[in-house]
């Protein structure tokens, strides 16, 4: 799949920097160029190395709302600010290819008031502008976050998910995304989580970009990912890897292991290897923890040498899938890469229903502004 990436905030703007290097130390390319980092701000970030400075814009920076932190307000705020840089923010997008691409995800951390409010703007923007899927990888602020980081959250679910076509959740209580004290920066932890999110979106997302030394038995293309993600709502994504040996034979080696003709790599050893990776992604830690039975559709993707992708292996853990998500609505595909020394498997389980994080971080709201209507009015004028 071709995409076109955009980071919003702070947050999001590191994470599409994490997805860009790996994008380049996997050799795998699904948004190539077509990438955009976009913030509050005085002046754009100089962070960023693997974003080009054309890529990178700021909205705001004349408002009297914005100061050197960001914007000084709420989403609403946020909102409003980034509608009166619309014609900026257009003229930026046009250097862009979403014409040319199968989709766009926006990183959006909905934590803050830039993501909760530039983000729903951003989003109903593009999808008002390009006929194309427009996804959200929405990132949910840590516990270690006050409670107005729950608040904005909150706001950000009710106003980002329905705008987008589907929303791949990422929990920063899972996986210490937890604010430094000093200067907003991320700390080293941070960006450890942030890689692990490039680790699981790069290989869902570029199974479906194809170059000439690839051939699959059961390849995924873009039409399977776009398939899995149109009912909407919120996903999660599990993933699993394995290390392996690269694959050195030539294509007609490669087709003689997936009809099981190679003595020397017996099918029942590699078909448990896949099996397992397949339950390993779907019961371990999920971007978002979520029960997997409430689930309405989901894709596996296997990648790796081909002579690791074991077609029974494969079809048993589709199966098992199947058991354990109480759905037959399951796409499964291989993404060989000849080269590779890793054997992953990542599972995508879309509008899923039943996501206890969501559940904490309303009742987190809803209790902060139970609390703030008990204080009474506010002495501010304001």
């Amino acid at each position: 799949m071709k995409l076109a990436l955009i980071g919003i905030g702070g947050l999001g703007c590191r994470a599409v920097g994490c997805i860009l290097d790996e994008q380049t130390d996997t050799q795998r390319a699904f948004a190539r160029e077509n990438a955009l980092v976009c913030d509050i701000a005085r002046a754009p970030t100089d962070e960023l190395e693997a974003v080009p400075d054309v890529e990178r814009t700021v909205i705001g920076d004349t408002s009297p709302h914005v100061t050197g932190d960001g914007i000084d307000g709420g989403p609403e705020l946020a909102a409003q600010v980034t509608r009166n840089d619309l014609p900026e923010l257009r003229r930026t997008l046009d250097s862009v290819a979403i014409h040319e691409s199968d989709a766009v995800l926006v990183v959006v951390p909905l934590g803050t008031a830039t993501g909760s409010g530039t983000g729903s703007v951003l989003v109903s923007e593009l999808q008002e502008t390009y006929d194309v899927p427009v996804y959200v990888l929405g990132v949910l602020p840590a516990d270690d976050d006050d409670d107005e980081s729950a608040l904005l959250a909150a706001r950000g679910l009710r106003t980002v998910v329905p705008a987008a076509d589907s929303t791949l959740l990422f929990d920063g209580e899972l996986w210490d995304l937890t604010p430094a004290e000093t200067d907003g920066e991320y700390d080293e932890t941070t960006d450890e989580g942030l890689r692990e999110l490039a680790t699981r979106v790069i290989p869902l997302f570029s199974a479906g970009e194809r170059d000439g030394h690839r051939v699959a038995e059961n390849a995924v293309d873009s039409s399977d990912i776009i398939r899995t993600l149109d009912p909407g709502g919120v996903a999660s994504v599990g993933y699993a890897s394995a290390t392996v040996e690269p694959d050195t034979r030539g294509l007609i080696g490669r087709l003689l292991s997936w009809l099981g003709s190679t003595p020397d790599t017996p099918e029942s050893t590699d078909a448990a290897k896949v099996k397992s990776l397949v339950q390993q992604a779907a019961n371990g830690r999920l971007t978002v923890s979520c029960d997997i039975t409430s689930t309405e559709r989901a894709l596996v993707v296997l990648s790796g040498p081909p002579s690791e992708l074991s077609r029974r292996g494969f079809e048993s853990a589709r199966q098992w899938l199947e058991d354990e998500t109480d759905t037959v609505e399951i796409l499964a595909g291989d993404d060989p890469r000849p080269r590779s020394s890793t054997l992953e498997v990542v599972v995508l389980f879309s509008n899923v229903t039943t996501v206890p994080r969501i559940d904490a971080l309303q009742s987190r709201a809803v209790a902060r502004q139970r609390d703030h209507a008990s204080d009474g009015p506010s002495s501010d004028p304001h």
